[in-house]
């Protein structure tokens, strides 16, 4: 795997440490604010509307610029909006800084995994972004628990001044060990890139990977008043427990990595089907402490078990148009993100209780199933058509020869 591709996984764990510590800081920055634990989520979808909105926009407006250098104004946009959200005075303020960071982390998110995708064969695409995803996972065992514990003890603006430096740190690597990617000789255009959004399967891909990511953030988003006002653990319990749900991710993205080349759709299937198993049982079971810790390490495996298989079916079906691919796939994503918060919200809102943002979750991975099954058909029929063309062709061909020797 080429060192570029680690080095893009580096500065993931920077993106991904300010896109989810937001679910171990809801209760100090909704105090903070002034404004319930609700409202205080819709700052997790603001972040996640913006890398919806900001993917395919910016993959768009950088097409026919150099890569690295995208990737550099990126890195450094992402980090002044962290340096932002720190000083924010107040809600408004701190939302858009939201928005401006996910802007973006959704650019870098687009452009990086195209340039991953270049530079690895046609077999290892599941692999490498494994590795960038791998920076996701990491965030989630380390960045995310280490956000959570500055904020019970320093301030959740200290999580925001950490992510800050840890962004000057990716850029200093973005700028010195990316390579100089040149554009290719013929230069990207808008109209075939956009063009895969004729493909059934482009659509069928984006409804899963939003499907599968929503479910699992719904109940995710809220774990933290979830653990000490359902469960009864005490806030210290915070940080560890996102620490196994990151710990699970990673296991989860390795395993995945390694198979999902081999067996796309049944790592889909298997993973997204797993995810809702544990959440009803997370559901079910939410006043116990022991299995709301245990069910959360499970939930994070099979969340991330998928994501190499998701991303390698985008660049799969809409391969003509690489880093629409993968801005479409972080757009997917984020929609999820940000649609999973948002109905968990509307269900605590309602007066159902934290526990309901696993059920809720369950339903939209449910549908993801469904999903999923109907792309399998569709790319088994056309598997089909084109096994009886190709027959037919044999069958020409061989007519054509035997004539050929009769004459």
């Amino acid at each position: 795997m080429p060192l570029a591709v680690h080095i893009l996984g580096l500065a993931v764990f920077a993106l991904g440490t300010s896109e989810f510590m937001l679910s171990g800081l809801l209760p100090d920055i909704a105090d903070d604010m002034n404004v319930s634990i609700p409202q205080a989520g819709l700052l997790i979808s603001a972040f996640a509307i913006g890398m919806v909105v900001g993917a395919p926009l910016l993959a768009v407006a950088t097409l026919r610029l150099p890569r690295r250098t995208t990737l550099i104004s990126l890195i450094t946009v992402f980090g002044l909006g962290q340096v932002a959200g720190a000083l924010a005075p107040n809600y408004e303020l701190l939302f858009a800084s939201r928005v401006i960071s996910a802007f973006a982390c959704a650019g870098f998110w687009a452009v990086g995994a195209a340039v991953a995708i270049a530079m690895v064969p046609l077999n290892a695409r599941a692999r490498a972004m494994a590795v960038m995803i791998g920076g996701l996972s990491i965030a989630n065992v380390l960045g995310v628990p280490a956000g959570a514990f500055l904020g019970e003890h320093l301030g959740w603006r200290s999580a925001f001044w950490a992510v800050g430096a840890a962004s000057a740190i990716a850029l200093v690597g973005v700028a010195t060990l990316i390579p100089r990617i040149p554009l290719p000789a013929e230069r990207p255009r808008l109209r075939t890139e956009l063009s895969i959004y004729r493909d059934r399967q482009v659509w069928l891909s984006i409804v899963v990977t939003a499907l599968a990511a929503g479910g699992v953030f719904c109940a995710f988003s809220y774990l933290a008043p979830l653990l000490t006002d359902v469960a009864g653990l005490a806030d210290s319990w915070v940080p560890t427990v996102l620490a196994l749900f990151g710990l699970g991710a990673l296991v989860g993205t390795t395993v995945g990595g390694r198979i999902a080349d081999a067996h796309l759709f049944g790592v889909l299937l298997t993973g997204i089907a797993a995810s809702t198993v544990f959440l009803v049982a997370l559901a079910l079971l939410a006043h116990h402490p022991a299995a709301v810790v245990t069910l959360s390490f499970l939930l994070g495996t099979s969340a991330f078990y998928t994501a190499p298989a998701l991303n390698a079916r985008m660049f799969n079906v809409a391969g003509a148009a690489p880093t629409l691919a993968g801005a479409t796939t972080t757009a997917s994503f984020n929609l999820g993100n940000a649609g999973g918060p948002w109905l968990g919200g509307a269900v605590i809102s309602g007066g159902f209780g934290f526990a309901a943002t696993a059920w809720a979750g369950a339903a939209m991975t449910v549908v993801a199933i469904v999903a999923v099954t109907l792309s399998l058909r569709l790319y088994r029929s056309g598997s089909r058509v084109v096994a009886r063309s190709s027959a037919r062709a044999q069958d020409a061909v061989a007519t054509d020869a035997v004539a050929t020797e009769n004459v």
